[in-house]
């Protein structure tokens, strides 16, 4: 235990073994849904399902153990939800690209990006960006998860006249949000240690009486083969040959990049890791973790991997070091075995948990320099852009776009460094290749 202790660092980071544990278990109940959607949304490209499974579960254990052992992070790795939407239905569907050709793809990204990690280029572009930024992306991450868990929960729906309103109360799930969320603020307000993650065991009961769940009818089963495709990225990187493909290439890139590189400085902000100079500790370890993971999720068989923003869920239950990471990835490894159990944690469960967390993380809008319009402007849209355009990337996209023109207009034009330039030219490329 002391090992323990003195390797994560518990005693400087105000932590314990215990509380690790609950984070872990914390954030891995918000995140476990992936191992559900993930072969949902990749099966419609051919995919085996139950290859995607494990190949899900093992890519997100790999992920979180490098995170947690080498980088000292309580941040969870999975599929990119979004990608794996790109991967299934605009690469596989709509381009009409083989999976094993779109895996071949991601594995060539994950190899850039592996050496852009290597020789500290995300690193040096996480320092470049100013704090109040910085502030505005994990604020904006937070109104993203928000936005996720009441979308979730059922509490809001698609309109076809306004995008978006409030759900129905006939619904049943909705009801689950309710209950879950009134537990969970009541838990936290009056300072329960857990207070997350007994809303979400609550919320999972109660989910059962209304019928929203159903108890498994077994507990144990055997993990799918990963032979479907497992190695085929490998197999057939000869077809990464066409101007298309390299589009493909570029476009997981990009996004991978840009929306792990900014979870991860909305979560560090979050669990208290950056110093005082705004820069992050190790952050180059952290980076190298998703990096990797995906890189072998591709050769095992899954879409990009990425930092989760559902880590935020176990930061706000206390995790702070890279034990918490430890944790979810060892769940994710037995997760393999007791598959359906994991049935009951629907992502209605999961959704109060994500909401509060959205109010935690909202608390960073307080740190921006708002009476400063060439700052307001661009954190602003990063914040606003990140729910309305579902996407961190988008979000962090249309601030960093505007930000080096406002400081301009403001005759600040020495704060901003040349990759704050070089990043706005970037994001534009990005839109550009987006819309194509």
């Amino acid at each position: 235990m002391e090992f323990i202790n003195k390797y994560f660092e518990l005693d400087k980071l105000d932590s314990n073994p215990k509380r690790e544990f609950i984070a872990g278990l914390t954030t891995f109940f918000a995140m476990c849904y992936i191992l559900f959607v993930n072969p949902s949304v990749l099966g419609a490209s051919g995919m085996d399902k139950g290859a995607v499974f494990t190949a899900t579960a093992l890519a997100s254990a790999l992920g979180c153990l490098i995170m947690g052992i080498f980088a000292n992070y309580p941040i969870a790795t999975a599929p990119s939800l979004g990608l794996n939407a790109f991967f299934a239905y605009t690469v596989c569907i709509g381009m009409k690209v083989k999976w094993q050709t779109a895996l071949a793809a991601v594995f060539v990204a994950s190899i850039i990006f592996i050496l852009i990690t290597v020789f500290k280029l995300r690193e040096l572009i996480v320092d470049s960006i100013p704090n109040d930024l910085k502030f505005a992306i994990s604020a904006g991450i937070g109104i993203f998860i928000a936005f996720l868990g009441l979308q979730n929960g059922k509490l809001v729906v698609n309109s076809a006249s306004t995008l978006v309103t409030i759900g129905s109360f006939k619904d049943p799930a909705a009801w689950v949000t309710i209950f879950g969320l009134l537990v969970t603020i009541f838990l936290m307000i009056r300072r329960v240690p857990g207070a997350i993650l007994t809303g979400i065991v609550l919320s999972s009961i109660f989910s059962i009486l209304v019928g929203q769940s159903k108890m498994p009818t077994s507990v144990v089963s055997l993990a799918p083969s990963l032979k479907p495709s497992f190695g085929q990225a490998i197999l057939h990187l000869g077809d990464i040959n066409t101007v298309q493909m390299w589009t493909v290439v570029l476009t997981f890139l990009l996004v991978a990049f840009f929306d792990t590189t900014g979870t991860l400085i909305g979560l560090a902000h979050q669990a208290g890791l950056v110093d005082k100079d705004g820069k992050m500790p190790r952050i180059g370890k952290a980076m190298a973790a998703d990096s990797t993971a995906m890189m072998a999720g591709s050769i095992i068989g899954t879409s990009p991997v990425g930092a989760y923003v559902e880590s935020s869920s176990g930061i706000a239950a206390g995790g702070r070091s890279g034990l918490t990471a430890v944790w979810v990835g060892i769940f994710f490894l037995l997760s393999m075995f007791f598959s359906p159990l994991l049935s009951v944690v629907t992502t209605t469960v999961t959704a109060p948990a994500l909401i509060i967390v959205g109010v935690l993380m909202a608390a960073n809008l307080a740190k921006i320099s708002w009476d400063k319009l060439e700052i307001a402007v661009p954190a602003f849209l990063i914040v606003i852009g990140m729910g309305l355009t579902y996407s961190i990337a988008d979000g962090m996209a249309l601030g960093l776009i505007v930000y080096p023109i406002s400081m301009t207009a403001a005759k600040r034009t020495k704060e901003v460094s040349p990759m704050m330039w070089i990043l706005a030219v970037v994001f534009v490329i990005y839109f550009l290749i987006l819309n194509v």
